[in-house]
C-alpha cells in the first residue's frame, strides 16, 4: 500500500520552483498502437525505455493491484465475498487489465502459513489450500487470459510497512532467500515476468541521524540502491529471466527534514514513498544481467496526503514537472522503463479527477506509453478504495472510464471474437466497449441467431457453481442482450456475474451490465454463477426472447 511521504518546506519550494516551469509535453507516443492487444510471447526484457517481448516488440503491461497476501488474510481479499476468485479474474482481463500486482508479505510464504478469509460454499476449490498454492491457481487461470502477474514484496511480515528491506525479525538474508524461492517456484513460467524487490522504501528520523532508506548515501544497511542490487542480482542467479521493478524512496538521504529547526535552505527533496528516483540518474540500479531494469515509482492523489502541489495555482499544469523531476526523467532520457507500481484515489475531491485524468495522459496513449499497475482492485483500500465495488462484482465506472483509454486488453482475456478455454475448460467471455451512454435497444435475434453451452466447474453438497456461455450467431449486434433460462424447482440463485443476474420462480436472467451492454456477431458472452440444490444444467435458454 502506500503513506504519504515526510513533511517539510521542501514540498512548498518545489511547487513554488514548478510553477514557473513551462508544462512538460506529454510523452511521445503512437496512437494507432493502442488497438494493439496482449503482453507479448515469452519473457520480457528492456530496451532503452521500452519493455519489448522475446521478439522485440514493444509492450506496454497496463495492470491493476489486487492485495491481500500481504495481510494476516495471507491472501486475496475478497474472497469471501459472492464473487469466486475467477470471475473476479475474468472481470479484470474484460475490463483491458493485462497485468496483476500481487502483493505479498514473508509471513505468507512460510513453510505451514495459512490462508484465510475464504468463503468455501463459493470457492471449494481453494479449500485446504496454502498461500502459495491458491497464488498457484491464480497465476495458471491469469495466464490462461493472457495476463502477466508481477510480483510485490509488500511487507516483511503482515504487520505492517517497514521504511528498510529488513526488519529485526526479517534479515536481509530471510528476504533475499524469499525471493529465490519465489523464483525458483515460477522459473519456467513466463505469466510471471519479475521482482518488485520491496514497497515503498522510506525515510525515517531526523536528520541529520536518519534511519530510513536513502538513495545513493553509500550506506550498505539503509542505501536502498545497493540493497536492490544484492536482491536484483540473487534472483536473477535463480531466474534470468525476470524484470527487476526498483521503487524509489521518499528523501534520497532516508531521513526527515528537521521542521522545527527554522532553517529551509537544506530541507530535502522528498516525494512519495517509493516514489522519488530523482537521484537513479546519478546513481543508477547495476545488474549482473543487461536489459533487466525497470524502475516503478508510486504517485498518488490527495485522498492519501495533501501534498503543498495540489495547492500551487497553477496546478494541474505544475504538475508534469513534478514528476519529471521525481521519475519521469528516466523515461524521457532513454535511460530505463518506467512501470508506476502503485497510483489511485477515491476521485472524492474534484482535483483528483483532474490529478488522475492528467497523471495517465503524462504517461502516453498506445502501446509505447508508460507502464503502470492501478491501485486498486479492492474496494477495501482505506484511501483510495478500488475498481471493484464493495460487491466485489459491479465496477466504479467513473474510475474506470478515466483509465479505460489507455488500457492494452490482453489477448485470451475476451479479446477474441470466440472463447478460448482456460485450464479448468471455462470458456473466457468476449468484451464489448465500455461506455456511459444508454444505447437503442434493438429487436430480438432472428430465430437459430445463437447457440448455448454450459460446463459445471464444481458441485458440493447443497450447491454447484456452473458457466452458460452464448454465442451470437446472428448478423447483428444485440443491443443490450438479455438470456434467460429455466430451473428445476428446489434450484435458486446464489451469486451471479459478468452480469447481472436475478431469478423469478423457475426462470434466470442474465441482463447485460453497464459496461458490457452489446454483444457483437460472432461473439459469446459467458455468465458465471452459483446456485443452491442439486446440481442442473440451464435448460430453455434463450438470447432477447430467442431460443439457442
Amino acid at each position: 500500500m502506500h503513506r504519504p511521504t515526510a513533511l517539510g518546506g521542501a514540498f512548498t519550494a518545489l511547487a513554488t520552483a514548478a510553477a514557473g516551469v513551462l508544462v512538460a509535453a506529454a510523452v511521445s507516443t503512437t496512437p494507432a498502437a493502442a488497438a494493439v492487444g496482449g503482453t507479448g510471447t515469452g519473457y520480457l526484457h528492456t530496451n532503452g525505455n521500452k519493455i519489448v517481448d522475446s521478439t522485440g516488440a514493444t509492450v506496454r503491461l497496463t495492470g491493476i493491484n489486487w492485495f491481500g497476501m500481504e495481510t494476516d488474510n495471507k491472501t486475496f481479499h475478497g474472497l469471501w465475498s459472492s464473487n469466486p476468485w475467477r470471475g473476479q479474474l475474468d472481470t479484470m482481463a474484460r475490463l483491458g487489465y493485462n497485468t496483476l500486482r500481487v502483493p505479498w508479505s514473508d509471513d505468507a510464504v512460510k513453510p505451514g502459513a495459512t490462508a484465510s478469509g475464504i468463503n468455501d460454499f463459493v470457492n471449494p476449490d481453494l479449500v485446504g489450500l496454502s498461500p502459495l498454492q491458491i497464488l498457484d491457481k491464480v497465476v495458471d487461470y491469469a495466464g490462461s487470459k493472457g495476463m502477466r502477474i508481477i510480483l510485490d514484496r509488500h511487507r516483511p511480515t503482515s504487520a505492517g510497512q517497514s521504511p528498510l528491506w529488513y526488519t529485526s525479525t526479517v534479515s536481509e538474508a530471510t528476504w533475499i532467500a524469499d525471493w529465490k524461492m519465489m523464483a525458483q517456484r515460477y522459473a519456467n513460467n513466463p505469466t510471471v515476468i519479475g521482482a518488485d524487490l520491496h514497497n515503498e522504501p522510506h525515510a525515517e528520523g531526523t536528520n541529520p541521524a536518519a534511519t530510513g532508506a536513502c538513495w545513493g548515501c553509500g550506506d550498505t544497511a539503509r542505501d536502498w540502491r545497493l540493497a536492490a542490487e544484492r536482491a536484483g542480482n540473487a534472483i536473477l542467479g535463480v531466474q534470468p529471466n525476470w524484470l527487476i521493478f526498483v521503487e524509489g524512496v521518499s528523501c534520497p538521504s532516508g531521513g526527515l527534514s528537521n521542521v522545527w529547526d527554522g532553517d529551509t535552505s537544506n530541507d530535502e527533496d522528498c516525494g512519495w514513498w517509493g516514489g522519488n528516483l530523482s537521484k537513479a540518474g546519478q546513481f543508477p540500479v547495476r545488474l549482473n544481467v543487461a536489459n533487466r531494469l525497470v524502475y516503478s515509482p508510486h504517485e498518488y492523489a490527495t485522498s492519501v496526503y495533501h501534498q503543498a502541489w495540489f495547492d500551487d495555482p497553477t496546478y494541474p499544469a505544475n504538475m508534469p514537472a513534478i514528476w519529471d523531476r521525481y521519475w519521469g526523467y528516466l523515461y524521457k532520457q532513454n535511460i530505463a522503463p518506467i512501470m508506476m507500481g502503485e497510483f489511485g484515489t477515491t476521485l472524492q475531491d474534484p482535483k483528483d479527477k483532474v490529478w488522475l485524468q492528467n497523471l495517465l495522459a503524462y504517461t502516453g496513449s498506445g502501446v509505447n506509453g508508460m507502464s503502470f499497475t492501478y491501485w486498486s482492485w479492492n474496494p477495501n483500500s482505506g484511501d483510495t478504495g478500488g475498481i471493484a465495488n464493495d460487491d466485489w462484482t459491479t465496477i466504479n465506472q467513473a474510475k474506470q472510464d478515466i483509465i479505460s483509454p489507455y488500457l492494452i486488453p490482453p489477448v485470451g482475456g475476451g479479446t477474441n471474437p470466440s472463447p478460448t478455454t482456460g485450464p479448468t475448460g471455462s470458456p473466457t467471455p468476449t468484451p464489448t466497449p465500455t461506455g456511459s451512454s444508454s444505447p437503442t435497444p434493438t429487436p430480438p435475434v432472428p430465430s437459430g441467431a445463437c447457440t448455448a453451452s454450459y460446463k459445471q466447474v464444481n458441485a458440493w453438497a447443497g450447491g454447484f457453481q456452473g458457466e452458460l456461455t452464448v454465442k451470437n450467431t446472428g448478423t447483428g449486434a444485440v443491443n443490450p442482450w438479455s438470456v434467460t433460462w429455466a430451473w428445476p424447482s428446489g434450484v435458486t440463485l446464489a451469486s451471479g456475474w459478468n452480469a447481472t443476474v436475478t431469478q423469478s420462480g423457475s426462470t434466470v436472467t442474465a441482463a447485460a451490465p453497464d459496461w458490457a451492454k452489446s454483444l457483437a456477431a460472432g461473439a459469446s458472452v459467458t455468465i458465471g454463477f452459483t446456485a443452491n440444490g442439486a446440481a442442473s444444467a440451464p435448460a430453455t435458454v434463450k438470447l432477447n426472447g430467442t431460443s439457442c
